[in-house]
């Protein structure tokens, strides 16, 4: 298997097969096992095997099967899958720290991503925050005692991408674990690990599920990491991944790289003809030459991504408008679908930040998310173009 590319890792990776030999895989939805006798179900609690399970929330053949398949694309030696993308972000991070550990974090961060850290602070975490795209900020926050280092490969939602390779090289210098949450990279151009990552984090419920049906989130990394550190935590804390729910993103990594490529050529396409609207006063998308950080979002990523910021003319009022009038892309708050998504993040995903983070951040009040699908490029284009007209 180490010589598959990464379509085949897509769909084989990990498969197990019952005594029934099905085609595709099974759904293994029981919460507890069966024991032959009193002795296996003792030696079972004291050192399981690879294929030897005790309950649902330790693990499940299904959810096995999603997590080797993860580990497998990644390129890290083991995969924990947890119920959400924030469950994943929460025991990556919440199972290696205790109080008086220091924490450097991005600042540009999902909203439910602050508020972990603010929860973590309020156990005696120790958590700065600095300007993800300026490593002089992340070399000046690092002590002796910074544990951990946590920042989204590309920010929610104003694109920033952040220089991975040369973050890990300064974490790493004072012995610090660096956590990268990869949503917005997706598996299929990620390189995290090659990069220097130690833990890598999806949002499965993202372009992994790709079609909007299930919850899910998965935490990447080394063995020792995995089962030393993060599975005590999340196995006794009860993040557990529904076995059905695995299933549904074992056939959504199926076709991951089709639509997630496809996603992409949408995206450039769109902000490329985008750019310089009358009625935008800004496009922000990694794919454009005019990005700070296209370079390194093409030594990173070898491609812009999926989602499209725009900053829509006349503020709120103007975006709300532009929303309203669209008729294919639909408002909603999730990512990474098969189908257009936008939403407006001041008063949604980013809603409870205050008023001057906002603006420290760059989410201004015109300012929407558009997380493109696989829809006909031009189909979209129009629907953006009549949808602006209203503004």
């Amino acid at each position: 298997m180490a010589d598959w590319k990464t379509r085949t890792k897509l769909i084989h990776a990990g498969a197990r097969r019952s005594q029934y030999g099905e085609m595709s895989e099974a759904i293994y939805l029981t919460q507890g096992f069966v024991y032959e006798s009193a002795e296996q179900a003792e030696a079972r609690f004291i050192e399981s095997g690879p294929d030897e399970f005790i309950y649902a929330r330790y693990g499940n053949p299904t959810v096995r099967m999603f997590e080797e398949r993860m580990a497998a694309i990644e390129g890290t030696e083991d995969a924990f899958a947890t119920a959400s993308g924030m469950a994943a972000v929460n025991g990556a991070l919440t199972s290696m720290l205790k109080a008086g550990d220091h924490v450097v974090a991005a600042r540009a961060l999902f909203g439910s991503c602050l508020y972990v850290l603010e929860i973590l602070g309020r156990f005696g975490v120790d958590v700065t925050l600095v300007d993800g795209t300026d490593p002089d900020q992340w070399r000046a926050a690092m002590r002796p005692d910074t544990k951990a280092v946590f920042l989204e490969s590309v920010s929610n939602p104003t694109l920033e991408v952040i220089d991975v390779k040369s973050v890990c090289e300064i974490a790493h210098g004072v012995g610090a674990i660096v956590i990268v949450d990869n949503v917005f990279a997706t598996p299929t151009f990620s390189k995290a690990v090659e990069l220097g990552a130690d833990v890598i984090v999806y949002s499965a419920t993202k372009h992994i599920d790709g079609g909007g049906r299930c919850l899910g989130g998965v935490v990447c990394g080394s063995k020792a990491y995995i089962r030393k550190v993060l599975e005590p935590y999340l196995k006794h804390t009860g993040a557990a991944l529904s076995p059905f729910n695995a299933w549904v993103m074992l056939k959504g990594l199926e076709t991951l790289d089709l639509r997630v490529k496809a996603q992409a050529a949408n995206s450039l396409a769109l902000a490329e003809a985008l750019e310089g609207h009358e009625k935008l006063a800004r496009v922000i998308y990694p794919g454009l030459r005019g990005h700070a950080q296209h370079g390194i979002a093409m030594e990173q990523m070898g491609a812009g991504g999926t989602v499209v910021t725009l900053e829509v003319k006349g503020g709120q009022a103007g975006a709300f408008r532009f929303l309203n009038a669209l008729e294919i892309v639909k408002i909603s708050n999730n990512l990474g679908d098969a189908k257009s998504i936008i939403t407006h993040p001041a008063t949604t995903t980013h809603q409870r930040l205050p008023a001057d983070q906002k603006a420290m951040l760059g989410i201004t009040p015109g300012l929407v998310r558009l997380s493109v699908g696989i829809e006909d490029a031009g189909d979209l284009l129009a629907d953006l173009r009549q949808a602006l007209d209203a503004v």
